[in-house]
């Protein structure tokens, strides 16, 4: 079920450019003067499989999560070693990243706290149900196409939520030239840097669990692959993921 987003030109930005195409991981060195950060989205979560809004608020990971985190663990281990791993300090992402450094032997994860999911205000904690008729204001915030938009009740605005992510990952791309590294962090975040980077109108599912390969370079963003969730064909995964570009979503 993996899909990789393939385009002939790339597209530039203020922040950098962008060039998808698809490649193994693992296919060639990595050259001097490229980073490739392997992206995760923490294992499936209790209020993910019930349509909970977690946001920055803490939900376990459920069975299938654990069983999910065990797989790209495995299937990490299995290419090239990691040179550091780094993750959101929200416990399901924590979780996660600490199976893959068990089985990548890597003694430590480092936290980063700008790689946690976005704060959406007053829709924390409700059901997606439910968020129109509760708390209309927020709700249209968050899905308002004004990316300078925060959400009521403390939330973030994408162009925030985008801002933060962006910088953790140039910081981390920047200490790791020449090297593979693996960050752990969430479907909001995934999102925000796919669709800031390629300034495409939508990112698509980014389901739990799932691999995303870039690679920087001299200020060139490549994406290598996208939402990859072969490692999942024996364990399963919520069809739905994340996907902020409409109204289904976990």
């Amino acid at each position: 079920m993996a899909t990789c987003l393939v385009s002939n030109e790339p597209t530039i930005n203020p922040l950098a450019a962008i060039v998808t195409e698809t490649e193994s991981a693992a296919a060639a060195e990595i050259p001097h003067d490229v980073a490739e950060i392997v992206v995760v989205r923490h294992g499936e979560t209790t209020w993910n499989c019930s349509g909970r809004i977690q946001g920055q608020m803490e939900s376990d990971l459920n069975e299938v999560g654990w069983k999910q985190a065990g797989a790209i663990a495995e299937r990490l281990a299995t290419e090239r070693k990691p040179a550091a791993i780094y993750s959101s300090h929200l416990k399901r992402a924590k979780n996660t990243a600490e199976m893959i450094a068990n089985k990548c032997h890597i003694h430590q994860v480092i936290e980063v706290p700008e790689l946690k999911e976005r704060h959406v205000g007053s829709l924390q904690g409700l059901y997606w149900t439910e968020i129109q008729e509760k708390e209309p204001e927020a709700y249209h915030a968050f899905f308002s196409p004004e990316d300078d938009l925060e959400i009521p009740g403390g939330g973030e605005s994408f162009n925030q939520l985008c801002e933060r992510s962006l910088a953790a990952l140039y910081e981390i791309a920047s200490r790791h030239k020449g090297e593979r590294v693996i960050v752990v962090t969430h479907g909001g975040v995934l999102r925000a840097i796919y669709l800031a980077l390629t300034r495409e109108p939508k990112a698509g599912k980014v389901l739990n669990a799932s691999l995303n390969v870039l690679h920087l370079s001299d200020q060139k963003w490549a994406f290598k692959s996208w939402s990859d969730v072969t490692h999942l064909n024996e364990v399963g995964f919520l069809q739905r993921g994340f996907n902020g570009d409409s109204f289904v979503q976990c």
